[in-house]
């Protein structure tokens, strides 16, 4: 942002007579006036280069965040997409449950007594975990 120079030879002329001391003094109060002006207008530029700044980096700390955002959209897309095969997948176990057969009355209250189950989609051991439980209770009532 540079200016293009002022002509400033017609300020600068010599006058002659009386009137000299006079009009150097208005020329060096205009000047004075002019680099007063223009160091305002420094100050100005320095303040909007600082703010300038600022604001570039809270725009990159937006598009770190957006990026991050964009991430954890796709993420939720392809959970979504996911629903789809799983309700199926619970849907094929459901459909999959034995239908109690009238064989006998006897048979048939035992099965009613008890509910009904998908089957099992997931096989957790926990006969493991019993077990460990049951050894921590052990120890603990031997101390």
């Amino acid at each position: 942002m540079s200016y293009a120079p002022r002509p400033t030879s017609g300020m600068m002329r010599p006058s002659s007579g009386l009137g000299g001391h006079h009009s150097t003094n208005s020329q060096s109060s205009v000047l004075q006036s002019r680099i007063n002006e223009k160091k305002l207008e420094l100050e100005s530029l320095k303040q909007l280069r600082d703010l300038s700044a600022g604001l570039a980096g809270q725009m990159q700390q937006l598009e770190e965040k957006l990026g991050t955002l964009s991430n954890g959209t796709e993420a939720v897309a392809a959970v979504m997409a996911n629903w789809n095969t799983v309700l199926r997948a619970i849907h094929m176990a459901s459909a999959a449950i034995p239908k109690p057969k009238a064989d006998g009355d006897e048979q048939q209250a035992e099965e009613e007594a008890k509910p009904q189950l998908p089957s099992t989609l997931v096989r957790i051991p926990i006969e493991q975990a019993e077990d460990a439980k049951k050894q921590l209770q052990e120890s603990q009532t031997g101390d």
